[in-house]
């Protein structure tokens, strides 16, 4: 039973893994979020243009 906990202890696949999902999760968060907002500015920027226009 010691030898299986301390396999477990030291196992590190497992562990890389999970933070490069993390590491996955946070730049998709990041990346939908820039695109959110890109595409608020450009809405705004067409109906400034279009209010302008008339």
């Amino acid at each position: 039973m010691k030898v299986l906990l301390t396999r477990f202890v030291k196992e590190e696949r497992g562990s890389t893994a999970l933070e490069y999902g993390l590491i996955a999760a946070g730049l998709s968060i990041a990346i939908v979020t820039v695109l959110a907002q890109i595409g608020l500015t450009l809405a705004r920027l067409k109906a400034a243009t279009a209010i302008a226009g008339n």
